[in-house]
């Protein structure tokens, strides 16, 4: 009915190296697991400087285009300004075409 204490010796050392086996086991997945992770990380992170970088290279290219529509704003508003102008639009002719009709209109009377 007791068992020898040999035996139940040897079944804790069987049992403390499993559990040590399996610990070391379980340890290097999870250190393998981190290691690819953090390799991830490093791929994910240098995409991620990639894309800013492209970002940054498009910089000038967006200032340009800025600057060309302010500008292409402030002409605008002076076409819609010239346009009220009963003399016509500056560069156009339109100021000469209206002081003819004037003109005719005025021959027309004499």
């Amino acid at each position: 009915m007791s068992r020898p204490i040999t035996s139940t010796s040897s079944n804790d050392d069987e049992g403390s190296s499993f559990f040590e086996k399996e610990r070391d086991r379980l340890t290097t997945q999870i250190a393998a697991a981190f290691e690819d992770l953090l390799s991830q990380s490093n791929v994910l992170n240098r995409q991620l400087e990639q894309v800013a970088g492209v970002g940054r290279d498009f910089e000038t290219v967006a200032a340009l285009w800025g600057r060309f529509q302010d500008l292409m704003k402030e002409q605008q508003a002076e076409v819609d300004v010239a346009a009220t102008d009963p003399h016509g639009i500056p560069g156009t002719g339109t100021a000469l075409a209206g002081r003819a009709s004037v003109l005719g209109g005025r021959e027309g009377e004499k």
